[in-house]
């Protein structure tokens, strides 16, 4: 059984329908995102139950970044033969751990065959008073650029699972050529070691919606005027307000916010860590405007960063490098309708 929490929520699992009444002066935000196996996660390094949460954290942080609340989500899933009821009950005890967290209500959803893997829908449904819906179009020449936590952990995170995945099954198809199956069994019982990475990889596989910063914005009093979580990367994000606010934007190299972790894989892998930061995606921190007025107000909430300026519409999108020259912001994130070159 599964026990809902939510006053909202009238009628859960059992029926044909799930039966909601939302709270009166309210209205219902609703989002859905869909996760297909080999485009979206890769079974290979992704345990079920961090796929469950991830799967459920994603659409939560949708309605943080309208400056809504979750209440209750509902749960499709598509599985081929190969997935056994222990794979099933790993996936869904992820999903149960995310919405315990976050006190969210399980009311429905459906389970069919597939042919090509898993597949994974959540729809989550939330509320918010309309003064307190935030959009993306809202912001305005002078506001402030904020962001949550740090950039590109994430990004960093699943360079190094697949790069340890592209070793494996090298020593593997090395193994088979030469027909050495005690190699064979050793490496499928291996584990890579991952000492000093941990916090990368768990930004990765079990990222955390950003509640905390949308409460502590209330508390404060501060109401953005526009905001967005992080999934695709900072700058298509941040362009994505630009285009719908009509403004520009200038961002500053030297303000993102980095994990030491972040930048240490970066160098590793010689990568420049802020084009990791501004286009890595799936960080899943609140991107958000705020009005000038607020400075000091919003430099008294922890875990938030003052990354630059909204300007007028006819100035640009441009990052300011540490050594002050410009660089025009170009959105080269996660974008599922890409054309492969």
């Amino acid at each position: 059984d599964i026990e809902l929490k939510n006053e909202s929520s009238r009628k859960g699992v059992g029926d044909d329908c799930a039966v909601l009444a939302p709270q009166e002066g309210m209205h219902t935000l609703v989002t859905t995102d869909m996760l297909m196996e080999g485009v979206h996660f890769d079974l290979t390094y992704v345990p079920m139950h961090y796929l469950g949460y991830k799967a459920v954290i994603e659409n939560l942080s949708d309605i943080y970044a309208m400056n809504g609340r979750p209440r209750q989500i509902t749960v499709s899933l598509a599985l081929s033969k190969r997935f056994s009821v222990e794979d099933v009950e790993q996936l869904y005890s992820g999903m149960r751990q995310a919405c315990e967290e976050h006190g969210v209500d399980i009311v429905g959803g459906d389970t069919t065959s597939s042919l090509t893997g898993l597949a994974i829908s959540i729809t989550a449904i939330g509320e918010a008073r309309p003064e307190d819906i935030v959009y993306r179009n809202g912001a305005r020449e002078t506001d402030l650029i904020c962001v949550s936590g740090n950039l590109g952990a994430a990004y960093m995170g699943l360079q190094l699972l697949e790069r340890e995945k592209m070793v494996y099954n090298q020593q593997m198809e090395a193994a088979r050529r030469s027909g050495n199956e005690r190699e064979m069994e050793y490496l499928n019982t291996m584990q890579p070691d991952f000492a000093g990475r941990e916090y990368i990889l768990q930004r990765q596989l079990k990222p955390q919606a950003r509640r905390d910063i949308v409460e502590a914005l209330a508390k404060a009093g501060i109401r953005p005027t526009s905001m967005m979580d992080i999934s695709d990367g900072l700058s298509s994000e941040l362009l994505h307000i630009c285009t719908q606010s009509h403004t520009g934007c200038r961002i500053y190299e030297e303000r993102l916010p980095l994990d030491y972790q972040t930048a240490a894989m970066a160098e590793e892998f010689n990568m420049n860590v802020t084009t990791c930061a501004l286009n890595g995606g799936e960080d899943y921190e609140l991107l958000f405007t705020v009005p000038l007025s607020d400075n000091e107000r919003i430099q008294q909430i922890e875990d938030v960063h003052l990354i630059g300026y909204i300007t007028r519409e006819e100035l640009g999108h441009a990052l300011i490098c540490r050594d002050g020259v410009e660089m025009e912001l170009k959105a080269q994130g996660w974008n599922p309708l890409k054309k492969e070159t």
